[in-house]
């Protein structure tokens, strides 16, 4: 749902600026027809009324296009249309996934059933080479490529678990790409958890559910099953998951699951559970800051953008949930630079990503916590910081922690001089030296943002 409420909002961003560079006929007649009827963050899918106005809008507004909505690996608008009426018919289609023959993997489609069943679908773009690895991700990475390269005998099942838009998915269909190029003869499917509903429900509809079974338990070698949270409070079709879970299992057939969380804290039988914690549970974390640049630049080029080294950094500190918030962000950036022809600095990011800029937490932080994550960055001791030592290597890390003092905490200058042993004035010398360091001295600042980020809150 949220893929879809953003790639919405990037078709409506493109419809506002759309508005004021056409004229109000031309606006009336061929755009305003146009409708969103379904949205991911690889494919829109466009009702029109006729294929002219398809034709239309790829003509006119591409370079438009391709700055607000998905592209696909070749670099074009990842969009799909259909002809608005009772029965769409597919008239163009650029998309970001499943629409080659490499992407896409049609099985048994001649008894009637819904083709969504059993067509294996891969973003191109999610693969090994195109994952940035760091210390968060680097476990589940190598985990994951183990799995890819001896399915069924490294870790079976593997079980991927973190927050929103940590790159489960992309780990999950990374493997099944490996898995087709390296071991042509293993049948891959990769499904969400929703899917899989739908299938079974479908095939109850229809009182073809053997045909089902037959297929995810004797047909497919390799299952990826994402976002298996979504089977909670769903028993019977847990169970018949759980079923088809074992069977995989007892033939030495690989399974890799994700998760927003990790089995135990998921609210699924016990037998469910067990099944999952058999193999390898791996959690992905949220990247440091360090690969979260390295994430905005390789986006940025992928966009054809160029972003400098201190704002990467500053984008990096100030968005730090999750990789999805990030490639947003480049996504808003690439588009207004393309289309104003403005290049990209602090001052422009701050204005155009203002509202999903974060804070730091500032509540309920000591002056032990900011010495003792200050200690930890800058290889001292806390005592040292404390004391009276006015070395070059233990002035400045002293310094810093005064600053964070006065700009996390709201105390008074006395009250917080107090805790160093050190006057209000001493302070707001540390404060303003560490200031002026800080317009010039880039390491000083990661450093800085190291010690906030290591705070227990």
């Amino acid at each position: 749902m949220l893929a879809c409420e953003n790639t919405c909002d990037m078709w409506t961003q493109f419809i506002e600026f759309i508005k004021t560079r056409c004229s109000k006929t031309a606006f009336d007649n061929w755009l305003a027809p146009i409708k969103v009827l379904e949205s991911t963050d690889e494919l829109i899918v466009l009702e029109v009324p006729n294929v002219f106005v398809s034709e239309y809008l790829l003509s006119n507004y591409k370079k438009e296009l391709t700055a607000f909505l998905p592209i696909n690996v070749n670099g074009e608008p990842a969009i799909s249309f259909t002809i608005g009426d009772s029965t769409p018919k597919k008239i163009q289609s650029l998309p970001a996934l499943s629409s080659d023959k490499e992407d896409s993997q049609p099985v048994d489609q001649s008894d009637g059933l819904s083709n969504h069943s059993y067509v294996l679908k891969l973003n191109s773009n999610y693969r090994f080479e195109t994952f940035i690895e760091g210390p968060a991700n680097q476990f589940v990475k190598s985990a994951a490529i183990g799995v890819a390269n001896r399915p069924g005998h490294s870790y079976n099942p593997l079980f991927i678990h973190g927050g929103v838009g940590l790159g489960k998915t992309h780990i999950l269909h990374s493997i099944g790409h490996h898995i087709r190029e390296n071991h042509k003869k293993l049948r891959v499917q990769c499904i969400t958890t929703e899917e899989f509903i739908n299938a079974l429900v479908d095939h109850l509809r229809r009182k073809s559910i053997d045909k089902m079974k037959q297929f995810y338990r004797a047909d497919v070698d390799i299952l990826l099953v994402d976002d298996i949270q979504f089977l909670q409070s769903r028993l019977n079709f847990e169970e018949e998951f759980c079923n088809t879970f074992e069977a995989l299992i007892n033939q030495n057939k690989q399974i890799v699951i994700t998760s927003d969380k990790p089995p135990a804290q998921l609210k699924l039988s016990e037998r469910m559970i067990a099944r999952m914690e058999w193999g390898l549970v791996a959690h992905v974390g949220i990247p440091e800051l360090e690969t979260r640049v390295a994430i905005i630049q390789n986006k940025a080029r992928q966009r054809g953008i160029e972003i400098p080294n201190k704002v990467a950094f500053f984008i990096a500190e100030h968005i730090f949930n999750n990789v999805r918030q990030l490639e947003g962000a480049i996504n808003r950036l690439s588009a207004y630079c393309r289309l104003m022809n403005i290049s990209v600095t602090e001052e422009f990011v701050t204005q155009i990503l203002r509202e999903m800029l974060q804070q730091i937490p500032q509540q309920r932080i000591s002056v032990e916590q900011i010495l003792k994550s200050v200690s930890t960055v800058f290889q001292v001791r806390v005592s040292d910081l404390k004391g009276t030592v006015r070395t070059k290597e233990i002035a400045l890390p002293r310094q810093v922690a005064m600053y964070l003092a006065c700009k996390m905490i709201k105390e008074s200058l006395q009250m917080l001089g107090a805790s160093f042993g050190k006057t209000h004035s001493t302070l707001l010398h540390a404060c303003k030296s560490i200031e002026q360091r800080l317009a010039t001295d880039d390491t000083l600042r990661r450093q800085i943002s190291m010690v906030e980020r290591n705070i227990a809150v």
